[in-house]
């Protein structure tokens, strides 16, 4: 027997939604077959072990399991990084009141690159932790980090006098062939993959900052979700084997073959090593044998691992569960979370295996307690998302939008949809969906509010559709506009109100620079107000945590660059439920590389704003300078 089914296998119906007028994007009222998608354990470890080996001989080539000649890692040690009026004031002894990361949902925050309970800021500069009291605006301490010169794109988390901070470093692998005698094609060359490193600093910031326990890992580190004190890690890896390749395609490939059948089950299990900052020796972790599963549909080789610690109590054993797929998109929401994966595709070096349509895999862990997550369910649907702004949960039920086909091919024109996916058993069935928005074009944003969704998607023009999701099996358009250029993030501002930001464009879809735009969505969906910046762009666009809306005035602020020369600034926006307009700017010193903008937040009545060169601190109402102070 391979494995332990958790549920018993059943058909998986799509039941189609109705847009609700004739020619609208919708679906028809036929059930429509589906993959069936659900996860199976494993009996034992040999069994485990057995379906690791053969998933990864089936794949792996020439090259192992990459597409294109083998690239040489560096010597260990080089490395590259991966990567208005002011605001109430809070109750006698209470911090003041504060901005938070723009995580997705409210009961789910989300690592990044600053930190705030309004008593002290928390941020990573020059591979270090910086603490900053905010109502002195001052620098009170700093911590050099292990692995420090690799944090630039470090994340952190916060919970009470806790820090922890989450890094990866990967080796930089430049190119190399080795030519066959005689001449000819370059030859396989043994591989010799690089092996990030994934690091886990906690900190204690009760006083003077000092390390409290480490976690160290070669699985890449995909994302992570906090609630409380408890943290989920989503991490992803791929076999730790050495392949010796050869001279021809066929030698190589059994080479690696060979190198695959007799690699120890360890090889697929990614080791955990935890300091708990005792002074005693580091405890290796792997994920048991009976916490891992396996899609029901296929094997993969590839390992998606989720990790828990509770930061109040330090860094110990990280409960590690693990599915045999890889992972790409989390969503969280305190109570459930999501990961995202697509099954594997054939490999480029069998270039006339059929590969299959765009598939998206969805895999629901219980996190509502405080120990090891438990997978509830799974379910697959059609298409691709862009990223976890196309999932959210809303009554027990999760909501996607995808893109399917081509993009600009007319032969598989693309078109958009919304699923809606509800639990029944172990199965995420499909009950409702909308199909063919945004035919020829592809998704942009997304953005789901209670029972309403907002999608845009663009090729030429950018139509915003509105979508009634209060019957989930059948979800009907009730909006459609359609504008030049279009919106990549957007944020509900109350009342009605939908801010977008992104792109200006012409009418071929040539875009001209920054547009944010003021959307009235408590009907028909129209614009009422527009601000637009010719050359600009902003990070806000593809990084959420990079914008600020602040309630309490409607400031809003974005880092943008391209306006002018340097580094870049930080735009001033006065959002009303009518209007845009432009409070002012806010600039760092120096016109070099570091100098851009690229975090801000509120506490009282001031606007921190942050770059890799230092911090401003700034009036909120008046935008007058408060103090510099540089990250030495």
């Amino acid at each position: 027997m391979r494995g332990r089914v958790f549920a018993p296998a059943a058909t998986l119906l799509i039941l189609a939604g109705s847009a609700g007028c004739a020619g609208s994007p919708g679906g028809s009222d036929r059930p429509v077959q589906a993959p069936l998608v659900r996860l199976v354990a494993y009996d034992s470890c040999a069994a485990l072990h057995k379906e690791l080996r053969q998933a990864t001989a089936d794949r792996v080539g020439p090259f192992g399991l990459s597409d294109g000649p083998v690239l040489r890692g560096l010597p260990e040690g080089g490395t590259a990084l991966r990567k208005g009026p002011q605001a109430a004031e809070a109750a006698p002894g209470q911090p003041p009141r504060h901005s938070t990361t723009n995580a997705h949902e409210r009961s789910a925050d989300e690592p990044d690159l600053v930190k705030t309970d309004g008593r002290r800021i928390v941020t990573l500069a020059g591979g270090g932790l910086t603490v900053i009291d905010p109502a002195t605006r001052e620098i009170t301490h700093t911590l050099d980090l292990p692995g420090s010169g690799f944090l630039g794109d470090g994340r952190l988390l916060l919970s009470g006098d806790r820090v922890l901070v989450l890094d990866e470093q990967t080796p930089m692998i430049p190119y190399e062939r080795r030519a066959i005698p005689g001449g000819g094609a370059a030859s396989p060359r043994p591989p010799t993959p690089p092996r990030p490193t994934t690091r886990l600093t906690l900190v204690d910031v009760s006083g003077a900052p000092k390390v409290i326990g480490t976690m160290t890992t070669h699985a890449d580190y995909l994302d992570a979700r906090q609630s409380g004190s408890t943290v989920r890690v989503v991490m992803r890896s791929q076999p730790d084997i050495r392949f010796p390749g050869g001279d021809g395609e066929k030698a190589a490939t059994e080479a690696n073959r060979q190198a695959v059948v007799t690699a120890p089950l360890d090889a697929w299990l990614p080791a955990f090593q935890v300091d708990d900052g005792n002074g005693g020796p580091a405890t290796k972790y792997r994920t048991p044998c009976d916490q891992v599963s396996r899609p029901s549909s296929y094997a993969g080789s590839s390992m998606l691992s989720v990790l828990t610690f509770d930061l109040s109590k330090g860094l110990g054993d990280p409960q590690a569960i693990g599915v045999t797929a890889d992972g790409s998109t989390v969503y969280g929401n305190g109570k459930s979370l999501y990961v995202t994966g697509t099954p594997p595709q054939p490999p480029m070096w069998r270039p006339r295996e059929k590969r299959p349509e765009a598939r998206t895999d969805v895999y629901k862990f219980d996190v509502s307690g405080t120990g090891r997550p438990r997978y509830v369910a799974s379910g697959s649907v059609k298409g691709s998302l862009l990223n976890q702004y196309s999932m959210s949960e809303h009554d027990g039920k999760l909501r996607l939008a995808t893109t399917t086909g081509q993009f600009a091919r007319e032969d598989k024109p693309s078109q958009s949809s919304v699923y809606v996916l509800a639990q029944d058993g172990s199965r995420l069935d499909q009950i409702g969906r909308i199909d063919g928005l945004g035919k020829g074009e592809r998704i942009y944003s997304v953005r789901f509010i209670g029972t309403t969704g907002y999608v845009v998607t663009f090729r030429q023009t950018d139509p915003l559709y509105a979508l009634d999701l209060k019957d989930p099996r059948r979800p009907r358009l009730t909006g459609e506009l359609k504008i030049t250029g279009y919106s990549a993030y957007l944020h509900p501002t109350g009342d009605g109100r939908l801010l977008g930001v992104g792109q200006d464009a012409d009418l071929t879809g040539r875009t001209n620079g920054l547009q944010v735009s003021l959307f009235d969505v408590s009907g028909e969906p129209r614009r009422i107000s527009d601000y637009k910046l010719p050359g600009a762009r902003s990070q806000a666009e593809f990084e959420p945590h990079a914008f600020l809306y602040w309630p309490d005035s409607g400031l809003t602020v974005i880092p943008v660059n391209g306006r002018s020369d340097g580094g870049g600034e930080a735009l001033a926006l006065k959002v009303t439920g009518s209007s845009i307009t432009e409070a002012g700017t806010v600039r760092h010193p120096g016109r070099y590389r570091g100098t851009g903008i690229r975090r801000s937040l509120i506490v009282g009545g001031t606007l921190w704003t942050f770059s890799d060169q230092g911090t401003r601190a700034t009036d909120a109402a008046t935008l007058k300078n408060m103090a510099w102070l540089p990250f030495d």
